[in-house]
């Protein structure tokens, strides 16, 4: 079988609609989010390609196929990250210009910034003394990194 679109995602559909399904999951860690082309593995064993013909990043939730009785689902391997908690617009703008000299892709999510773990920037954080903590966790779509050059 092979997967040329995402038909939707499991957020934007009924309960009742997913219940009735039996559900397959597709792991995928974040990096591979990004690939439109890839051959992957459900949990339950059976085999796909992915080539999405749309120019698109997959996202946690993503169906990749569904009839009567069966969905198969994207869903996210967590990811080793540092959560970075500044305290004030001072240490946000101190931390977002560090790692934005390094080129680190983020994300964000209510208060918090997360970039995937690094021991140097754990270091920084830990000589700049702005709150942080290490933590396993899924996030819903790939550390992008933003196309920049110094020209």
């Amino acid at each position: 079988m092979v997967i040329e679109t995402v038909i939707s995602n499991i957020t934007e559909m009924k309960s009742e609609e997913i219940e009735k399904r039996h559900v397959e999951k597709v792991y995928l860690e974040s990096a591979h989010l990004v690939k439109r082309i890839q051959r992957v593995k459900t949990d339950h064993g059976r085999e796909m390609g992915i080539h999405l013909k749309e120019a698109r990043d997959l996202i946690a939730g993503d169906v990749l196929y569904m009839d009567d009785e069966s969905l198969i689902v994207i869903d996210v391997i967590a990811d080793d990250l540092l959560l970075i908690s500044p305290r004030d617009f001072k240490e946000m703008g101190t931390i977002a210009h560090q790692l934005g000299n390094r080129h680190l892709p983020a994300q964000f999510e209510d208060h918090e910034m997360l970039v995937q773990y690094d021991y140097l920037v754990e270091e920084l954080l830990q000589d700049l003394q702005i709150p942080y903590t290490r933590e396993n966790r899924k996030v819903n779509q790939a550390f992008r990194h933003i196309g920049h050059s110094h020209g």
